[in-house]
């Protein structure tokens, strides 16, 4: 079903090899593959997870013997762009403001581009950046829908052939110690998994209130993370870590999502503030996907795997023992190491490409939240293949080109009900 899936989201892919594609190839060789001294990088969004990024991006290029210099930086607001380049000891002047700016980012002679803005913005940005040449890190999630989870995808296919990387924030795969974990599950150290549960609870990280005479389009951005239109819910933006854990460690995604949430105790936005997402692997095999932020309540955020030999516990294989050797990298870091790995892919000519990963489990977690926002059954292939689905044809709106053209309107700061019509959904 999955490689069926990816055939059909890239049999148009072909068509995107034009000639300007192939100057984008020409100008991404050109660069020698980051072999100089000095790499150049193009932030887009300037929020506190890009000033991370940018730190791990020095201390990765420290560890391989190069310097980075950031040479475009954008953000919406001139606010964020002086924060940032304060905190991050960037030239301010080298900033652009404005819900466009990623364009000059993306028209710059950056190499590689950093890219944290909120979720619904990325599938535009990104595309952007990969038809203009660039290597691109890109946070997760990738998407809020299965219609931008799906372009994320076409993406992915477009930059394996003009030779690019796209490499996500999904950290846990570059983490030493999940790869050790994985390694032993590998090497059978607790059979076939059979079961599990992944969680993230914790609290509300944030909350902006509205301004007097602020414009939707304004407040919707600065409170991006309570609004399912921008983040895509809590289970997309936060718990897509454990969904691409589970999808990496099963080998597969998920076949069908049923679930349950609500809302209490929000503040603002439109979202829930818990989940419990049943995720049927195919062959009796289901995990248990919880998530919830409701501040003053027991946080747990981990992976549990049941298998036929034995669990894991966190980081802990309880089970048969296995002869295997530790995992060797250079730092043991993920979110470190992934820039090492992006830079190293780069110069060795064999660029990283994880964009189908992070897409799918981008993809999971839309599932769990449309399965709990509707109260509906929602199988992976209404989201992928059913066109008839109205799942597949989900996209949310304002999407990134409303705020473009300035015709954002904000819809009202309530939940879905689980049972009943859901314009968003129809």
């Amino acid at each position: 079903m999955n490689s069926m899936s990816r055939r059909h989201f890239v049999k148009t892919t072909a068509a995107s090899a034009t000639a300007a594609s192939l100057f984008n190839i020409l100008r991404a060789q050109g660069g020698e593959g980051l072999k100089g001294s000095t790499i150049k990088v193009g932030v887009i969004g300037c929020g506190g997870r890009s000033g991370s990024d940018v730190l791990c991006m020095r201390e990765a290029a420290k560890i391989l013997g190069v310097t980075v210099k950031f040479i475009a930086i954008a953000d919406v607001f001139q606010d964020r762009i002086d924060g940032f380049a304060k905190r991050c000891d960037i030239d301010p002047s080298v900033g652009h403001v404005g819900y466009d700016a990623y364009q000059k980012v993306a028209a710059s002679d950056a190499e590689i581009v950093l890219m944290a803005t909120p979720p619904n913005f990325r599938p535009l940005h990104l595309e952007a950046c990969i038809r203009a040449g660039k290597h691109c890190f890109v946070q997760k999630p990738v998407a809020v829908d299965p219609v931008g989870a799906r372009k994320v995808m076409e993406i992915g296919e477009l930059a394996k052939s003009d030779g690019l990387s796209i490499v996500a924030g999904t950290q846990r795969r570059s983490a030493a110690s999940y790869r050790n974990l994985k390694a032993q599950i590998d090497a059978g150290a607790i059979g076939d998994i059979v079961g599990g549960v992944v969680s993230w609870n914790s609290r509300v990280p944030w909350v902006t209130k509205r301004w007097p005479n602020q414009s939707d389009a304004e407040y919707m951005t600065r409170n991006w993370l309570n609004f399912t239109e921008l983040s895509g819910d809590h289970i997309v933006e936060q718990h897509v870590h454990q969904l691409d854990v589970t999808n990496w460690f099963m080998g597969r995604v998920p076949k069908t999502f049923s679930g349950m949430g609500g809302r209490a105790r929000r503040v603002t936005g439109n979202q829930f503030d818990f989940f419990s997402v049943d995720m049927d692997y195919g062959g009796g095999i289901h995990i248990h996907s919880q998530c919830r932020q409701i501040t003053g309540t027991y946080e747990r955020v981990g992976e549990l795997f049941r298998g036929t030999l034995g669990s894991t516990n966190g980081m802990r294989v309880i089970g048969k023992s296995v002869d295997v050797a530790p995992v060797k990298q250079a730092h043991p870091d993920g979110n470190i190491q992934q820039q090492i790995e992006l830079i190293e892919g780069i110069r060795n000519g064999k660029p990283l490409n994880q964009a189908q990963d992070v897409a799918d489990a981008t993809l999971c977690a839309v599932a769990g939240r449309i399965a709990c926002y509707t109260g509906q059954l929602v199988r992976w292939v209404d989201l992928t293949e059913n066109t008839k689905s109205p799942f597949y044809h989900l996209s949310l709106s304002p999407a990134a080109v409303d705020f473009e053209k300035g015709a954002v309107v904000m819809p009202p700061e309530v939940a879905p009900i689980p049972g009943e019509a859901d314009p968003n959904f129809s």
